[in-house]
């Protein structure tokens, strides 16, 4: 049997449940989908996300509190039945008719499996371009298809998920998943990477991202014992200590220019790179 789970925050996901529904549907597999609100406050979202219970086999949990990315995602293993496990994020729009299927198809071979993520190719609103630019230069350099973990979809046997949890003191945005695929290779079990990618369908605004940022350089900074060289920005910290103390008055003088910079409708990555750095070494 298969468990779709799709953890939600203020996102309508219905799109989403409904193609998989119909992927599902037309492969005449045992299956259950299971989407839950993780403390969401947008009624909007809420009232649409409530016609999940009307499909076959779907499922609609809201919760009142929310409890971060890590938890919500051992709530979900939980109460699920499945043997095999597919999460994925609720922003995520699939793309492809065999969708499904290649994740049933990689079952018959794997035990960790991710699919990827791609973003569109074109992007023209000034307001959300510093994600975009940021993340295609990344798909361009590394391409999408990775053996390293990446949870906005991905699929997991439930014996293993029940012995690798979720490390629930990852609560804000952020590196939870490089722990988890940190715990899966500290436990034996390999990563597999295939070519079948949701795209991203939610580019957040630029300064939205750029608190984001904040937050995940933040819990890099706190679990850096933990993830330590995995991070990039910690092998950078690491590598630049000896120029910590100037690379702070920098980013002290320099933060409200970078920030307008980034805020704007063309923002450079390379001042992006400095400004995380320098956010990131003046952290205590």
């Amino acid at each position: 049997m298969l468990s779709i789970l799709i953890p939600t925050h203020d996102y309508n996901a219905y799109p989403l449940v409904q193609n998989l529904h119909q992927q599902a549907e037309e492969l005449s597999i045992p299956y259950e989908l299971i989407l839950v609100e993780d403390g969401s406050r947008d009624s909007v979202s809420m009232i649409a996300n409530l016609k999940t219970q009307e499909l076959s086999h779907c499922r609609y949990v809201r919760r009142k509190e929310n409890v971060g990315r890590a938890a919500i995602r051992n709530f979900l293993i939980d109460a699920s039945k499945g043997d095999w496990l597919l999460f994925m994020d609720a922003d995520g729009k699939v793309i492809r008719k065999d969708f499904l299927r290649k994740y049933v198809e990689a079952a018959q071979e794997y035990e960790v499996v991710c699919g990827g993520v791609v973003h569109p190719d074109e992007w023209h609103d000034p307001e959300r371009m510093l994600r975009w630019k940021y993340e295609k230069a990344y798909e361009r350099k590394y391409g999408y298809i990775s053996e390293q973990f990446r949870s906005f979809s991905f699929m997991i046997h439930r014996s293993v998920a029940q012995k690798v949890r979720f490390d629930e003191r990852y609560r804000g945005y952020g590196y939870e998943d490089v722990q988890f695929g940190k715990d899966l290779k500290a436990a034996g079990f390999t990563i597999h990477g295939i070519d079948n990618p949701l795209l991203n369908n939610d580019i957040e605004d630029n300064a939205t991202f750029l608190r984001k940022t904040e937050e995940a350089l933040w819990a890099a900074h706190h679990f850096r014992k933990d993830i330590g060289d995995l991070v990039k920005m910690n092998r950078l910290s690491t590598q630049y200590r000896v120029f910590s103390p100037l690379i702070r008055i920098l980013y002290w003088l320099s933060a409200p220019l970078l920030r307008r910079n980034l805020l704007s409708g063309n923002p450079s990555l390379l001042l992006f790179g400095f400004y995380k750095l320098g956010y990131y070494v003046s952290l205590k």
